[in-house]
């Protein structure tokens, strides 16, 4: 299927972009931050379109929070009983977003322990539906539009520093790229558990 370098993956979703619009969407429904900035970097190359991809990341991460806040209002917390660690976590989630739900809703996305819990803590809390809704929308939209737009600056700047799409040191960059912004959101995620 592929011959294992970035150019014939790029041709592949090229291809078959519906199928990788409908990818795209449903994996960002667990606020993959990793694939958002892999479908900027393909947009930069043409294998993708820029807004296509930032709709399907912004439907995805929007469509993923409001299943689990659904989940969360229609069953609280007492479907986690037989994980109490993650129970604790989301009642407590759930109180700090009674009163700080515009700043939690804003940034959940980014540190990888709370991004997929927070949905369940919003629902379990006392937010109401439409104010959840307003604000989760214009949350993922700009989720989506940052992880998207760094991938594709990426592109943008590696595409000008390679002379060989195919080569080495371009693969090389996008894994360095993609190592460290998982190194970047783990430490965010430090620094927010400790607060």
């Amino acid at each position: 299927m592929l011959d294992g370098d970035l150019a014939s993956f790029l041709d592949f979703i090229r291809q078959h972009g519906d199928a990788a619009y409908s990818f795209l969407t449903v994996y960002s429904m667990a606020n993959s931050l990793l694939l958002a900035l892999f479908a900027g970097y393909a947009a930069q190359a043409g294998a993708l379109g820029y807004e296509q991809a930032l709709a399907a990341c912004w439907a995805g991460t929007f469509a993923g929070d409001v299943l689990r806040f659904w989940i969360g209002r229609r069953f609280g917390t007492r479907w986690l009983r037989g994980i109490p660690r993650l129970q604790r976590a989301v009642e407590t989630a759930a109180r700090l977003a009674a009163r700080h739900h515009v700043w939690m809703i804003l940034i959940h996305r980014y540190p990888r322990i709370i991004r997929n819990v927070a949905g369940f803590a919003y629902g379990a809390s006392t937010l109401s539906w439409p104010r959840f809704l307003v604000l989760n929308f214009i949350a993922a939209g700009l989720w989506a539009g940052i992880a998207v737009s760094a991938g594709y600056g990426f592109g943008f700047v590696s595409e000008k520093t390679m002379t060989d799409a195919l080569s080495v040191f371009g693969i090389a960059m996008l894994v360095a790229f993609l190592a460290l912004t998982w190194f970047l959101t783990r430490r965010l995620e430090r620094v927010m558990e400790r607060n």
